[in-house]
């Protein structure tokens, strides 16, 4: 069975080792439930995690799937090693075919609160709180279609990124059921049970006539949008250690805002802009359909742009600055900006070789349609999806560092029979290589013996890359460690771990076992993985 690769020391990705370890190990402790089945394949079973310390207990979103109410998932870790699933919070009884989308402990460990997002039928979101026990406190109700909630660090506002999607996925950007995107802030200074707590807004209406200029600067708004404000849809967010700043990525849109808390108000829209595949270090596997052999991916540069349109977002501090750390997974808007090389009009100037539309070339690679136009509307740049990788940005939204192709390369060197695999099938060789490829998603931050970690989840092939990135410009790569087997049947539960989404470490002075852990929910498998992370003397 395969459970686990271990790699050297963290150093810089000249050369693959291929035996031992030294620096930082991942030690898998547990998974619960220990044999899912197929009751919890590919429902969103376990996306999202969070835990409360005084109790022990982790608190994780399960979707339900298409006939069962969503809940939130109990879990006692007590004893580390030996999980035990609780009572579930059935969110049907307090909202009417309520689904989680994200769930959050309050930080201050005496107000023994949650709260959870959801999404249902109707317009607009709610968040539902809940003690630690699962007794309701309140409703809530905030902007369309909640996607990711989390406390400020002092415990002062909850906010919610309301993603605002098209909420019946046909009609696309500037169809009427489009919402528009926005963050709320809660104020939760007062116990909600007793305190109906103050809901503000952030809005980007106050952008909708800086439409021209944002596009000129790189935010990425469909042309067939209404407005910047119904087009622009916030993902996942992250705050500084002072709590008065957000930072929100805005996935589709290849954007981070920044939001002003005290205020309530989008005070910045920052445009990430693109990662040339051209370039020496940052290769990718553009087909699956390159004849590319069980055992040799095939990695080069291409003429191609990645669009880095993060996920997963982290703050952290390092030589008196804050930084931004980004998952660059890669989103379109429901394929409504899609399509493959092989079937665009390509700028015979640009593109002059007529074999790079071929299935084993380029041919296959989902791109955008648009964005490399020129004015005969046809592509004379290819911009794909994601970029493969993470990122370290200033506040400004100005690059500091990016992996490049080390996720397809250390992939390719350990397991390159299952390189660029799907997450819901094994045998599956190469079938993610023409769409976003090991499709970095979840991203969590633990510091320890005075070093910053980065841990990144890889949401396709599976997996944890964990990078010291103390020094912001200068990352080193530490370990890769996964808990799928490919010997085994996904849907049968017998596969391990699969599409690591929720990450969450929990330090050794609120760990219960005493040591620093790492807790991954995976929302194939609908699994919770349980780690101790082990620093060598």
């Amino acid at each position: 069975m395969k459970l686990r690769t271990k790699l050297l020391i963290c150093s810089t990705l000249t050369a693959l080792p291929s035996v031992g370890w030294s620096g930082l190990d991942l030690e898998f402790l547990a998974r619960v439930p220990a044999d899912p089945g197929s009751s919890r394949f590919d429902i969103a079973a376990a996306e999202i995690v969070d835990y409360h310390a005084p109790t022990k207990r982790l608190f994780v979103t399960h979707d339900g799937g298409e006939d069962n109410p969503g809940v939130i998932d109990i879990i006692d870790i007590s004893d580390p090693s030996n999980p035990a699933l609780l009572t579930p919070i059935l969110l049907d009884a307090y909202l009417e075919d309520a689904k989680p989308t994200s769930v959050a402990v309050n930080p201050n460990a005496a107000r023994n609160e949650i709260a959870v997002a959801v999404r249902a039928p109707s317009l607009p979101g709610h968040v539902l709180f809940f003690d630690t026990s699962g007794v309701f406190l309140r409703d809530v109700q905030v902007g369309v279609e909640p996607d990711k909630v989390g406390y400020s660090p002092n415990g002062r506002y909850l906010v919610v990124a309301n993603e605002a999607e098209s909420v019946d996925k046909t009609g696309g950007p500037g169809s009427a059921d489009d919402g528009e995107g926005s963050i709320s802030i809660i104020d939760v200074t007062r116990p909600v049970k007793k305190f109906a707590p103050t809901v503000r807004t952030a809005d980007f209406t106050a952008f909708n006539a800086m439409r021209d200029d944002l596009v000129a600067a790189g935010v990425r708004i469909h042309p067939d949008a209404i407005s910047v404000a119904q087009d622009l849809e916030p993902e996942y967010f992250t705050f500084s250690t002072n709590s008065l700043t957000a930072w929100v990525t805005l996935q589709e849109n290849n954007a981070i805002a920044e939001i002003d808390l005290l205020r309530a108000k989008v005070t910045a829209i920052l445009p990430l802009g693109y990662k040339d595949h051209s370039l020496a270090g940052n290769g990718l596997d553009p087909s699956n359909q390159d004849n590319a052999e069980n055992d040799d991916p095939k990695i080069a540069n291409w003429p191609v742009f990645g669009i880095y349109q993060p996920d997963t977002i982290e703050s952290y501090r390092a030589k008196g600055k804050t930084y931004l750390v980004t998952a660059n997974e890669g989103d379109t808007r429901d394929n409504f900006d899609q399509a493959r090389v092989n079937s665009l009009d390509l700028d015979p100037d640009v593109f002059p070789n007529d074999d790079i539309q071929d299935n084993d070339q380029l041919g296959r690679l989902n791109v955008s349609t648009i964005d490399g136009l020129n004015a005969n509307g046809e592509h004379e740049a290819l911009y794909a999806f994601g970029a493969r990788s993470f990122s370290i940005w200033t506040t400004g939204g100005n690059l500091v560092y990016d992996s490049g192709d080390d996720f397809e390369q250390i992939t390719a060197a350990l397991l390159p029979g299952e390189f660029n695999s799907n997450n819901t099938a094994n045998d599956s060789f190469d079938s993610r290589s023409d769409d976003k490829g090991p499709e970095p998603e979840g991203l969590t931050l633990g510091t320890f013996a005075g070093k910053t970690y980065a841990f990144i989840g890889l949401e396709r092939i599976g997996g944890i890359m964990v990078y010291d990135i103390t020094n912001p410009t200068a990352p080193s790569f530490c370990n890769y460690v996964t808990t799928r087997d490919f010997s085994g049947d996904p849907e049968d539960g017998t596969a391990g771990d699969l599409a690591p989404e929720g990450m969450l470490v929990i330090p050794a002075n609120k760990s219960p076992n005493g040591e620093d852990l790492l807790v991954v929910a995976h929302e194939v498998s609908g699994t919770v993985g349980i780690f101790q992370i082990n620093i060598a003397p």
